[in-house]
């Protein structure tokens, strides 16, 4: 009875850490990798929390500080929610600024060209990956569009929380899933985002 206890948690645990971050790429089930960190947790400096922000940004508008690991939704009064996010490998990640121009709820995801390019093995996941548990862009995606046109980035959930305050995505920006689903609740379509 032990045993098949301890085989099926370690399949669930499996299942729930198949994937890689945002703009990531689904690891294999019974990687060495998924059974040492699915057990790790956020880091507890990365954890949601309403703070004192200073900002000449209206209210509403997200701001990303790649450096500092946080996105900050602008609010009255001087205040933001911020997020603790992970970021893109060094010169991956967008700069500037974005509008939202689509949300989804459990989005699909297939690697870009360059991502296959500079990992061919992402070759395997170029008709896609269904959106589920299984999926690198968690339960939700906001997408950054400039000039109108999506810039195949965005800010999306993880099923890795131990990445967040890490650069380790292809570029876009990452929340846990539970931060994304709150981002994804109050950020409307047209939002304005600033990277910095």
């Amino acid at each position: 009875m032990k045993r098949c206890s301890i085989a099926r948690r370690t399949f669930l645990l499996g299942l729930v850490a198949t994937s890689v971050s945002g703009c990531g790429y689904p690891l294999a089930l019974g990687s060495p990798r998924v059974s040492y960190t699915v057990r790790r947790t956020v880091d507890p400096r990365y954890r949601r929390t309403r703070v004192a922000y200073k900002t000449d940004e209206s209210p509403g508008t997200i701001v990303v500080n790649t450096e500092e690991r946080y996105l900050y939704a602008v609010e009255p009064d001087g205040w933001a929610t911020r997020y603790g996010v992970g970021v893109g490998e060094q010169g991956l990640t967008l700069k500037g600024v974005a509008k939202i121009g689509n949300k989804a709820e459990w989005p699909s995801w297939r690697p870009t060209e360059s991502m296959m390019r500079r990992k061919p093995r992402l070759v395997q996941y170029a008709d896609g990956v269904p959106g589920g548990p299984e999926n690198p862009l968690g339960a939700r995606a906001l997408y950054l569009y400039q000039g109108g046109r999506d810039t195949m980035f965005r800010l999306h959930g993880t099923n890795e929380p131990w990445t967040i305050g890490t650069a380790v995505s292809s570029g876009c920006v990452r929340l846990t899933n539970e931060d994304i689903i709150d981002l994804y609740d109050r950020t409307p379509v047209g939002t304005k985002v600033v990277l910095i």
